[in-house]
């Protein structure tokens, strides 16, 4: 574990500038550009995550083949900071747009190789707790950065950008001189490979499919829920973060503590768990009043801290030699639920305003329904792989390692 914590401690302070952006997302949009629709405040959220869809897969197939990670981190974390000093200035929202798909882009490739140098570093008997440490610093980092966000942007909300802009560069010259890569196999892996990884080992779409559903609500929660909180509930920014803070906390708290679990209780038994009740906590959001809110926020970063560090261990375990690219696929699947989450919320916001339903809480109850489904559709798979990985069957960690690769 100690070469895995300077790490983590990085991967934390990515996420502060990237998450600064929720308790502010009314100010950053409506508050900065005035006129903007419901849609154009949402597309601030997801264009972020279109960029992070671009190069969750590419980010760890280029590392691969060149056998390296910190070649590949450094530049990411300068141009991490560079777009976010951009966004400081008074570009038009249009080029704001722009500059977020980069800045999506550029913090998932560091996020990304950083977890892989963690799984890289760790040794097989320990994985559960090293993804574990590293989901734990992630969600950490989220609920600490939107408190952060609420304090610092309560005078001027693009205070977040300057401020996010000299940690990326800070935590860009501290890589140089910091990172180690692990030994590694140069590999001759395609984007193609991420495709015929998960074709090889089709258990890896579990993983990827509770990914995809678990930050699909994410993006639901930093905006639709975001703006709610301001709108219909009428809080401030600090309040708002704190809200978020309270989900947050417990969440990032209780993931390390998950990834212990993972080495002796099933991962796939806790990620079912988790999202079945993260699922009734979505739908219970939906109804609680203001002075309800801290409780039940808490209650559900405790459902969710079932499910990351689970999700992340089976995809370790289930990708084999091909770490990389299998964690690219498990990013690539969350870019693009945490992508589509906030226009997904949209569609259902218009569907249930147009039927003459209450958009709240119908939305809430939508988007709960969506992880309980998930449990329920894929129980039988659940079912198989757990036995196959309760009885050591090479099958379920193994499958297709001599074929792929680099394996």
């Amino acid at each position: 574990m100690k070469r895995t914590w300077p790490i983590a401690l990085g991967i934390f302070l990515i996420m502060l500038p990237v998450t600064a952006v929720v308790p502010l997302l009314y100010d950053l949009t409506e508050g900065r550009f005035p006129g903007r629709s419901e849609l154009d405040r949402h597309l601030f959220m997801s264009v972020n995550m279109a960029g992070s869809l671009l190069v969750a897969v590419v980010a760890g197939l280029l590392s691969d083949r060149l056998g390296q990670r910190k070649l590949l981190v450094v530049p990411a974390l300068f141009a991490f900071g560079l777009v976010l000093f951009l966004m400081y200035l008074p570009f038009p929202y249009p080029v704001q747009l722009g500059l977020r798909f980069v800045e999506g882009a550029v913090q998932m490739a560091a996020l990304v190789l950083a977890m892989t140098m963690i799984a890289d570093s760790a040794r097989p008997e320990r994985k559960g707790r090293a993804m574990g440490l590293a989901g734990a610093c992630m969600s950490l980092g989220v609920a600490s950065g939107t408190v952060l966000g609420g304090r610092i942007g309560s005078e001027a909300a693009t205070n977040i950008f300057l401020y996010g802009s000299l940690l990326a560069l800070v935590l860009a010259v501290a890589a140089i001189f910091i990172l180690r890569d692990a030994r590694l196999e140069r590999s001759g892996e395609r984007l193609s490979a991420v495709i015929k990884l998960a074709l090889e080992r089709r258990d890896l779409l579990i993983p990827y499919v509770f990914t995809f559903i678990d930050r699909m609500t994410a993006g639901f929660i930093i905006s639709t829920v975001s703006l709610y909180f301001a709108t219909v509930m009428g809080l401030a920014p600090a309040q708002i973060g704190l809200a978020m803070a309270a989900f947050l906390l417990p969440y990032g708290l209780l993931t390390y503590p998950a990834g212990l679990l993972c080495e002796r209780v099933s991962p796939i038994t806790l990620m079912a768990i988790g999202s079945v009740l993260y699922g009734v906590f979505l739908i219970a959001l939906g109804f609680t009043p203001v002075q309800h809110l801290a409780v039940v926020m808490a209650a559900g970063g405790v459902t969710a801290a079932l499910m990351l560090a689970p999700s992340l261990v089976l995809t370790v375990r289930l990708a084999g030699p091909a770490q990389a690219t299998g964690m690219g696929g498990f990013h690539l699947a969350g870019s693009l639920g945490f992508m589509l989450g906030p226009l997904l919320s949209v569609a259902i916001l218009g569907f249930l305003r147009g039927q003459e339903l209450p958009p709240y809480p119908g939305v809430f109850a939508v988007f709960g329904a969506f992880e309980i489904l998930c449990v329920l559709l894929l129980l039988p798979w659940l079912l198989r792989v757990n036995r196959r990985l309760k009885h050591g069957n090479p099958r379920a960690e193994l499958a297709g390692a001599r074929s792929h690769p680099g394996a």
